[in-house]
């Protein structure tokens, strides 16, 4: 047998012989079936991104769908709102201002007041001392000085405490007195005198300074050094400005029946910036109006809170509250607070960070009120005498 012959002989008969470790050569042979695969799938993706990112690039883009609005509230509050005939009490850490007295500044000073309240007795009209309500809940007693009661040149007299005296950050405390201004340090029971000539009354904080002012004259104080200027705004209508604002620039809101004003007062060298526009009640309903304001004003943004004494229709003398657009003029929400209270009750105190006025609601009440919801709720009840908030 020739050669060529018996190799062919001997690969015939291999061909039927099957290979002694069959699950080591299956899974060889399926190892180079799948790089084989991987390697196809690999290209093919290559190719597919190439021609895909080819025609992306040479399409022009597709517009954005169209946008889906989301389904805003069915309802807001109207202009005018009422507080409800029972106020809940959620509770509020001001709901402690009525407690008993615990400590004294001198012994306990604060890290931050929330508030200063000085009780008056109901039928005889005296006034006690001072109160301090600390962040950590307890009521201290003002000790350190005993400011006397505030008189104007016609020997009218009103307690010493204004709704004006604490200071934003809760720190510092201002008091009006007939030819000087006291101020505290809370934090230290440290007290500075500064004179100031007049019967003064006023006492508000503008950012870092004071404002002090008698029947026609306001000063701008430094409460650290007590230098001091005067500056053009009336010491009764001047508001007290958000301490996020401009530091030059002040509000004032006043003025007759028929004639209220807002007027927006530069108080830098240079005197710009001053105009006065007239208060609108065009966004209430018809024969709404507010005839006269009271008490301080206070601004949170561009919103401007103040009390009044209000009218529906034929009937006046109402008592209320107005939210101004402190840029228009504009009375954007009113509370009606009706005949059922004290006359000038409703002394606005501040605003919230979250957009509540806080405001009194005598006799002896604090309320918080949400313009833009019409909530209104309680704070704490029998509080007779005068409160000045950290609201800011």
């Amino acid at each position: 047998m020739r050669e060529e012959e018996l190799h062919r002989l001997l690969t015939v008969a291999a061909e039927d012989v099957r290979p002694s470790r069959p699950a080591v050569a299956g899974w060889e042979r399926a190892r180079r079936v799948r790089r084989a695969r991987r390697a196809a799938g690999a290209a093919a993706v290559a190719v597919a991104l190439l021609t895909g990112g080819t025609a992306v690039a040479l399409r022009p883009t597709d517009p954005p769908p169209p946008a889906t609005a989301t389904p805003g509230p069915t309802h807001t509050a109207p202009p005018v709102q009422r507080p409800p005939a029972e106020l809940s009490y959620p509770g509020d850490p001001l709901g402690r201002l009525g407690d008993p007295v615990s400590a004294t500044l001198s012994d306990r000073p604060v890290r931050r007041a929330l508030a200063l309240y000085q009780p008056v007795d109901r039928d005889t009209g005296a006034e006690s001392p001072i109160r301090v309500l600390g962040d950590d809940g307890l009521v201290r007693e003002l000790d350190v000085v005993t400011p006397a009661r505030t008189r104007d040149v016609d020997g009218n007299e009103a307690v010493p405490l204004k709704t004006g005296s604490l200071s934003p950050d809760g720190r510092t405390a201002a008091f009006a007195q007939t030819g000087q201004v006291i101020v505290v340090d809370l934090t230290t029971a440290a007290v500075r005198r500064f004179p100031l000539p007049g019967y003064l009354e006023h006492a508000l904080w503008s950012y870092d300074r004071l404002l002090v002012g008698d029947d026609d004259t306001t000063y701008e104080v430094d409460p650290d050094t007590g230098a001091s200027r005067r500056i053009p705004v009336s010491p009764w209508n001047v508001v007290v400005p958000d301490p996020g604002g401009r530091p030059d620039l002040l509000l004032e809101l006043g003025g007759p029946p028929e004639g209220l004003m807002l007027h927006r007062v530069a108080t830098d060298e240079r005197g710009r910036g001053q105009d006065r526009v007239p208060v609108g009640t065009s966004a209430l309903p018809p024969a709404h109006r507010v005839d006269e304001f009271y008490g301080r004003g206070w601004l949170r943004g561009e919103r401007l809170a103040r009390a009044g004494w209000i009218s529906i229709g034929t009937t006046g003398g109402l008592e209320g509250v107005a939210v101004l657009d402190a840029r228009t003029g504009a009375v954007t929400h009113l509370l009606d607070l009706g005949r059922d209270v004290w006359k000038g009750c409703c002394e606005v105190l501040g605003w919230e960070r979250d957009g509540a006025v806080l405001l009194r609601h005598n006799p002896g009440g604090l309320l918080r009120w949400r313009p833009e919801t019409g909530e209104v709720t309680g704070l704490t009840r029998d509080l007779y005498g005068a409160v000045s908030l950290a609201a800011h």
